[in-house]
Parts: C-alpha cells; structure tokens; sequence
C-alpha cells in the first residue's frame, strides 16, 4: 500500500472524519489489522483563515506547498487537502507538489457524472461559494452547479463557523438547512447537492434530504484515497 499524506486542520473535526473512515474503509471484518500508513499535517486553520479575510491569496499557495513538501519529506506516496475551500488554488499547489494529489473537486464531479445528476445544488463556505473552481471541474462535464441566494449563503456561513466548525450540532439548525434543501429542490429544481464544505456531513448525515442525495464530499474524497493508496 502507498503511504497517505493529508492536510488537515481545516477543520479539525472532519479531519477526525477523514481519519476514522479511510481506518473503516480496511476493515475487512476478519479481525486482520491491515491498515495503511497515514502522515498527517495538521493546519493551523486561523493562519489559513487570516490570510483568506485579507486576501492575501498569494501567500496561501506557498503556505499550502510547504505542507505538501513537508508530507513528501515526512515519505508520503501522494497528498490530499481535506478540505474544500484550499481547493481554489489546488492546480497552482499540484504543480508545485513533489508528490500526486488527490483533488476533492475532480472526484466528487466524476462522482456526480458517473451517477447521472444533471443539476447538483452546492453548499460550502463563504469563500467556495463565492467562487467558480467547483464550477470550472464540472464544466468539463456540462453540468451546471446551482448555488443557495446571498442570504442563503451568509447564514451557511456563519453557521458553519460559529458552530459547526466547533463541533456544535444543533438540530434548529440542520432543520434551517433542510428547509434551504427544499426551496433549492422546488425552486432551482435541483437534484442532488453538493456538501462542498468537509464539515456538512457531520450535521446533515442522511443520504438524502428532501428527496435528493447527498453527495457527500468527504467520503467521495476517501474512496479516491483509498483507491490510490491500494493502487
């Protein structure tokens, strides 16, 4: 097996979840303990977050690489971020890597074509939303992303990072989601949706929510993962 390097720490709490599901993704039931090498650098997220709230973009992908190469050092086979928002500078951090990457966004879009969705919704931070790197992968496919109304989005926003973020899991508040889940269905006609933020499926952990899927970025990125790391 090939030895797996992660950034992690952006959050922490689906840091934990990356960590927990690639361990089940070995268990074979048998009792055999053959699991892979894991190196995990874990992120400052405030450093990451100050430079984002300032706009300082140009210093992220150095502060991102140096992690990447720290993982190589550390003898990872290949890396993935865990985390959606890094994912804006993710081709100026692959080719600076020493070692492959796994890109969340490419396996969560092949994922979206290799089942038929034609029109995922698409959840995330205030960063990926305001963004178009989700928008540039699934270009490639001709699949239009539908993203929440500017206020839909704030209050996405500030709930993941005054709570989720925290591990705080309130259900007033998946029920806020779930109801944004059902204007989106009705109203932007929506068929499945995106948790584009690695810390949505902690809150919203059905497979699905007003009668779509959810596809669960997390988990697609393990199965990427654990692909590579059997390759």
């Amino acid at each position: 097996m090939k030895k797996i390097g992660l950034i992690g720490g952006m959050g922490p709490e689906s840091t934990l979840d990356y960590y927990r599901s690639i361990i089940d993704s070995f268990k074979t039931g048998t009792g055999e303990l053959n699991y892979p090498e894991i190196i995990i650098y874990s992120l400052n997220i405030s450093e990451f977050l100050n430079l984002m709230k300032a706009g300082k973009y140009d210093e992220i992908v150095p502060l991102l690489s140096g992690k990447i190469e720290s993982l190589a050092k550390a003898g990872a086979d290949f890396a993935a971020i865990t985390a959606n928002t890094p994912h804006m500078f993710y081709d100026a951090i692959a080719a600076k890597s020493p070692i492959p990457m796994i890109s969340i966004v490419e396996a969560t879009c092949k994922e979206t074509a290799g089942r038929g969705l034609k029109r995922p919704g698409h959840f995330g931070t205030g960063f990926t939303m305001a963004s178009d790197f989700y928008q540039n992968v699934f270009d490639r496919f001709q699949i239009p992303v539908a993203l929440p109304d500017v206020d839909e989005r704030e209050i996405l926003n500030q709930k993941l990072f005054n709570e989720i973020e925290l591990g705080i899991f309130r259900e007033d508040t998946r029920n806020l989601l779930i109801e944004i889940i059902k204007r989106m269905v009705k109203e932007e006609k929506i068929d499945s949706l995106i948790l584009g933020c690695t810390e949505f499926p902690l809150i919203l952990t059905a497979p699905e929510y007003a009668g779509i899927p959810m596809l669960n970025t997390t988990q697609i990125h393990v199965e990427a993962i654990v692909k590579e790391c059997r390759g």
